[in-house]
């Protein structure tokens, strides 16, 4: 593979030398082309010197580096994000980022990401993930759930989910159209991922519904019937009032 361009962003001065370092230690052929401690001027290299990836940070002065979105109507490279954690951000790492990296930065870890970068750049995947994020910085609005799976991302527009019930490590999701799919994440993942402010509720410790598809409540079953299919429910009886409070 040709050497792979590479671009900075980060406003700590040590936390770019020890990327720099350690990029340079590894066996990809990354060129480091250069580096900025701001967006704005990172923005501005980008298009000048149009990077096959950007490693950037997220909390940083003036704009988080998941703003970067607006900036571009087409992001044609590829982002490794950087951060010492931040859930929102995370989550629109999952939408669109190649890969994201946790401060301080672990050799093995960087690898891998790395591994996925060449297969991208190998594959020349399309954009849609970019133009997903673009949309979502710009609207303020997560309107779809990205699930990384075996290398690639499924998109799931949230209005089409109807409940996701637990199976174990797995999660059945049941989507409009009589349509179910299996997802190797447990409900927590879910939950965690979901917007906060969103029709969805999680009912009991083997189900999230969406309070769209509420068809009606049995308190004595402790079930919920949702629209569209024939499934149940489940309902934890301390959570019926907080459930009666939201529909």
């Amino acid at each position: 593979m040709s050497k792979i361009k590479a671009l900075i962003i980060d406003d700590e001065q040590s936390a770019r030398n020890v990327l720099t370092n350690l990029l340079g230690r590894t066996s990809a052929n990354i060129e480091i082309i250069a580096t900025c401690n701001n967006l704005e001027d990172g923005v501005k290299q980008i298009k000048k010197l149009q990077p096959n990836v950007v490693f950037l940070d997220v909390q940083m002065p003036n704009y988080a580096g998941y703003e970067i979105a607006i900036f571009f109507d087409e992001i044609d490279f590829e982002i490794i994000f950087v951060t010492a954690y931040d859930q929102y951000a995370i989550k629109a790492f999952e939408l669109n980022a190649i890969d994201y990296l946790i401060k301080p930065i672990d050799r093995k870890k960087l690898t891998i990401a790395i591994d996925k970068l060449k297969n991208r750049l190998n594959q020349k995947a399309t954009l849609i993930n970019y133009q997903n994020l673009l949309k979502t910085i710009k609207n303020k609005d997560f309107k779809q759930l990205v699930i990384p799976e075996l290398g690639n991302r499924r998109i799931i527009n949230l209005d089409d989910i109807i409940a996701i019930e637990a199976d174990g490590s797995y999660s059945k999701i049941y989507l409009k159209g009589s349509k179910v799919i299996t997802i190797s994440k447990n409900l927590k993942y879910f939950e965690n991922r979901l917007p906060k402010e969103s029709s969805f509720f999680r009912s009991h410790r083997t189900w999230i519904v969406n309070l769209t598809y509420i068809k009606n409540l049995n308190k004595k079953d402790l079930t919920i019937t949702l629209k569209e299919t024939a499934i149940k429910a489940k309902i934890s009886r301390t959570r019926v009032t907080n459930f009666e409070n939201v529909i």
